[in-house]
């Protein structure tokens, strides 16, 4: 008989009594670790203070790197090599003050039996909540149980209660009162064009352009085929090193004529010569070719839409995809022709990006852009992050920050834009923005995520407000000068109830002229994603019959 050597199981250590365990997801780009290791000592610290002080101890489950400078779980291998000594039903904390590639502990935390909860701080400059965020919105997808907490200093009452009640039960919920499923829409003309646009879109079908699927660990930004192809949205998965090389086809001559044009209209380019840590005019005329490219490889593939990785592979390539990214969203940008000559590639209507290639993104700007176009109204599309955000003259002010560009409508126009250099920190080889603060006026935000193994949709109203320009850049310089910001006032959700209820880092935003049109272009595309089969949630203050 044959006898082979039988693999032994590793046996993982036991929980003990009053220690929880801490890990800390990091970033995969090691100058962004480096940079927010300091702040992520902090706030383990004041973490680890707070729940000594509730009679608990914290073991931090991987040390400090000193070769590397900062103590951050770095890839998904070391994630899961750091699992394996983890009491599997320990309760566990995982603490962010950065920006967290998700996938790093996912594995992990898919395994892990015991509590888990995701603690961020409160942070313009360290986006630990905008982490928190995107790792809720990957375990609501993998269905894991988690619960949350975000605090400045964990020296509040609120935070303190939430978690000794965390401590105790193993579960930590918070008011979700203003979110509510959609009722039957009543008849009448938003409704109609809204029905009638998705089944436009079920029978007659579209593509999205996926430039390298998943990006920045973000797992919740990846839609299954299975998901998408019931409404009608088909992926056609393309190669960042196919941009690349439809760049290198392009002539010198259109690329000067695509700056020329925004020139002309107004964007102003703060360029320098250093390439380390300056825009340049290289960087730039490698973009304005991206650009073309992309809208080139659109046309060859019909695409409706199109998603650029960036942060991963083409940061170490070409310059930053940004700029090329606000113009794609724009209705109003310089004239791109077909390869043979004879036409205007997406002429007089934006080709929607996503950003990150974020795909709950792109279903909600697929469906955003046929809704505002059939209303006659703008459909300039963008992602933000939910970044931060304060209390300003006695309200709760989001800071609302795409990483790099919005559509120039946004701000009012290409004459209130700018561009600026990418921060060395993620960009090692720069490229400009798109930056601006968002006019005041009225948008509908929302998002697409998968929850209970279906598609969801939240969606609300919001106000853009304009505040003094001293406190605009106070805002701009604690957290990302160099990026677009936007100033919003959420319609009956406060800070907290928003935080316990969205399941990203991300949300789309779309302008109207005034209320009452806003109102109305949302019950359309509530009543368009409905009708797609996506279970629709309102949230807060909407006027929908």
């Amino acid at each position: 008989m044959t006898t082979y050597t039988m693999p032994q199981p590793f046996t993982p250590p036991a929980a003990r009594p009053g220690v929880v365990h801490l890990v800390a997801s990091g970033d995969l780009r090691p100058d962004a670790n480096v940079t927010c290791w300091p702040a992520q000592e902090r706030f383990e610290a004041e973490l680890t203070a707070a729940v000594a002080e509730l009679g608990w101890r914290v073991e931090r489950s991987h040390s400090y790197d000193a070769g590397k400078g900062h103590g951050f779980i770095d890839s998904q291998r070391a994630g899961i090599e750091i699992f394996k000594h983890i009491p599997p039903d320990a309760p566990l904390i995982v603490a962010e003050a950065v920006w967290q590639y998700s996938h790093h502990v996912l594995a992990g935390l898919r395994s892990h039996r015991g509590p888990v909860l995701v603690a961020a701080n409160w942070s313009g400059r360290h986006p630990g909540l905008v982490g928190l965020l995107g790792l809720a919105g990957s375990l609501t997808k993998a269905q894991r149980a988690y619960s949350l907490l975000w605090s400045e200093h964990f020296t509040d009452d609120w935070a303190r209660g939430g978690l000794r009640t965390w401590l105790e039960t193993g579960e930590l919920t918070h008011d979700v009162s203003h979110v509510r499923p959609l009722p039957e829409p009543a008849p009448g003309p938003e409704t109609d064009l809204g029905r009638a646009l998705a089944r436009q879109l079920k029978s007659e079908k579209s593509i999205l352009g996926v430039f390298d699927e998943g990006c920045m660990g973000m797992y919740n930004a990846i839609l299954d085929d299975e998901l998408l192809n019931p409404l009608g949205i088909y992926k056609e998965r393309l190669s960042q090193s196919a941009l690349v090389a439809e760049m290198n086809r392009i002539e010198d001559e259109e690329a000067a004529q695509v700056r020329a044009w925004l020139e002309n209209a107004g964007l102003v380019f703060h360029t320098g010569q250093d390439e380390a840590s300056e825009l340049t005019d290289a960087q730039l005329h490698s973009q304005f070719k991206m650009y073309i490219a992309a809208l080139r490889i659109a046309d060859d593939f019909g695409l409706d839409a199109v998603g650029i990785q960036y942060q991963q592979g083409l940061k170490d390539t070409v310059p930053a995809s940004d700029l090329a990214e606000g113009l794609l969203n724009n209705v109003e940008r310089p004239a791109v022709r077909s390869r043979d000559g004879s036409r205007v590639l997406y002429e007089g209507a934006p080709l929607p990006h996503f950003n990150e290639v974020d795909e709950g993104v792109a279903v909600d700007a697929l469906v955003t852009n046929r809704v505002w176009s059939a209303m006659h109204l703008d459909p300039a599309t963008t992602l933000h992050d939910v970044r931060w955000g304060e209390e300003y003259d006695g309200r709760f002010v989001w800071v609302f920050e795409i990483s790099g560009s919005v559509p120039a409508s946004h701000n009012g126009g290409y004459d209130k834009s700018w561009s600026m250099r990418q921060p060395p920190m993620y960009f090692p080889l720069g490229g400009g923005t798109l930056s601006g603060v968002s006019k005041p006026g009225e948008i509908v935000w929302s998002r697409v995520f998968i929850m209970d193994g279906a598609l969801n949709l939240d969606i609300g109203r919001a106000t853009v407000v304009a505040l003094p320009e001293e406190e605009t850049r106070r805002r701009l310089e604690s957290t990302t000068p160099q990026w677009p910001i936007m100033h919003a006032v959420l319609h009956g959700v406060t800070r907290d109830q928003f935080m316990a209820r969205h399941r990203a880092n991300h949300l789309n935003v779309a302008y109207a002229p005034d209320r009452a049109t806003a109102d109305k272009a949302l019950l359309a595309k509530a009543a368009a994603f409905e009708e797609l089969g996506v279970r629709v949630h309102l949230c807060g203050d909407v006027q929908a019959p």
